[in-house]
């Protein structure tokens, strides 16, 4: 694939030669988070691509680890990491360039043991404290679509756990796959059916970088074509999610 790629884009992407890759880690694996225990290398979907791609590009890969998408914004913004994944919205798109997606995500609620809501909309409420991860996607249109609620922010998912174990709030916002590893550690609570929020997982380069754009564009819609997308969902256990 690399015959078909400008040896000017793949700098362009990589300028100093390593791709600095960023992923964001979560205590349980997810469409889009990637899990690390102890010393061992992380793994997950993310990993994956990230790892095929460097060796598509004979480039050696450079993985930067963060704890929530907003951390990996400002990475790729500032030119500090080449290449990553997350959620799109509005606010990044002002920050960042995006190309395909790999992955759609749909976000809803998660409420504690003993809680009397049910539905999405009953979320919406004077009183209600929405605990969201800082600076994401989730959380910007966990605000804007319960704007009678309070939203809380925490750093990470391990942060957002907790506090649900301890019943520290009354919904907590993330997509429908981050919750198949958090719910069995929370236990008596439940996740609303439905979303407040979709959008796509897409690949993100630092703005000003066409070519970088171009190169990570064509390496995610072959990564789609070929089926590593696919595989890379099944091996992390997400075998009924559509990819992308």
């Amino acid at each position: 694939m690399t015959d078909n790629i400008d040896p000017a884009d793949i700098n362009n992407l990589a300028p100093t030669g390593v791709l600095r890759g960023g992923v964001v880690l979560a205590p349980a694996a997810s469409a889009f988070f990637a899990v690390k225990d102890g010393a061992s290398e992380p793994r997950g979907v993310t990993v994956d691509l990230l790892r095929a791609f460097a060796d598509t590009l004979k480039l050696p890969l450079s993985m930067q680890l963060f704890s929530n998408s907003g951390q990996v914004t400002d990475a790729v913004a500032s030119g500090a990491c080449d290449i990553a994944f997350m959620p799109r919205d509005a606010a990044r798109e002002g920050r960042v360039d995006f190309g395909p997606a790999y992955y759609m995500i749909a976000s809803t609620y998660l409420v504690p043991a003993g809680s009397t809501i049910q539905s999405i909309d009953e979320v919406n409420r004077s009183g209600i404290r929405i605990v969201a991860i800082a600076n994401t996607t989730t959380g910007r249109s966990a605000a804007r679509t319960a704007p009678l609620a309070t939203v809380e922010e925490v750093a990470g998912v391990d942060l957002m756990t907790a506090r649900a174990q301890k019943g520290e709030g009354d919904a907590f916002a993330l997509s429908h796959d981050s919750f198949v590893g958090m719910l069995p550690q929370v236990p008596g609570a439940r996740v609303l059916s439905g979303h407040f929020q979709q959008t796509g997982i897409g690949v993100a380069v630092p703005k000003g970088r066409p070519g970088a754009l171009r190169t990570a564009s064509r390496l995610i819609e072959e990564a789609k074509s070929s089926g590593l997308v696919r595989r890379a969902l099944d091996a992390a256990g997400f075998k009924d999610a559509p990819a992308g």
